[in-house]
């Protein structure tokens, strides 16, 4: 009977890494701009948290807990690739725009914009500010994600959120700049 027990909270188990996928992915794309690695990160996320699922302590804390592996994997590719090619394709399916095409073509430029702003931030202030601001993680929770004292989550993601807001600015001040030629009817 315990067996039995055991088989079904490792597929239970299964289904909770499996379900956790998307959200890993969208993070691991954040942070390495390539979709062909952010799989490759998930799945070894994935798989490590499957091998090491006793080391789990609260289940309630999964989440946090993958996030904190997936952080290894991308922090032990970096390592390993020191010279990391920029990839900026972005997937336009993960676009969400409603209502007119102009309104959906000005959704599209401002999310090109955010992310190409997130993107062209240095790698640790670029993990802080997606795991706070995009996956809604506690400070503390980052420290412990990222294995740094939480005054560095705080400083870090001080910095990011100054340089986005200086730089979302700086592109809006030069999109008023641009001189626009008047319709004669």
């Amino acid at each position: 009977m315990d067996l039995l027990k055991f088989i079904g909270r490792t597929r239970q188990f299964e289904r909770q890494l499996e379900e956790s996928r998307p959200r890993l992915w969208r993070l691991a794309h954040t942070w390495c701009r390539n979709g062909a690695l952010a799989d490759d990160l998930v799945q070894e996320a994935l798989s490590k948290g499957l091998k090491h699922h006793g080391q789990l302590r609260e289940e309630a804390s999964l989440h946090a807990w993958l996030c904190g592996i997936l952080a290894h994997c991308w922090h032990d590719y970096l390592r390993s690739h020191r010279h990391m090619d920029n990839v900026a394709d972005i997937d336009e399916s993960l676009l969400v725009a409603d209502g007119t095409p102009e309104a959906e073509c000005l959704q599209s430029q401002i999310v090109k914009r955010v992310r190409r702003a997130v993107a062209d931030l240095p790698v640790p202030q670029r993990e802080v500010v997606t795991l706070v601001d995009l996956e809604e993680f506690s400070y503390a929770e980052v420290a412990a994600i990222l294995e740094i004292p939480i005054g560095t989550v705080m400083s870090r993601l001080s910095r990011a959120r100054a340089t986005l807001k200086e730089r979302l600015r700086e592109h809006n001040a030069c999109s008023l700049a641009t001189p626009r030629i008047a319709r004669v009817k």
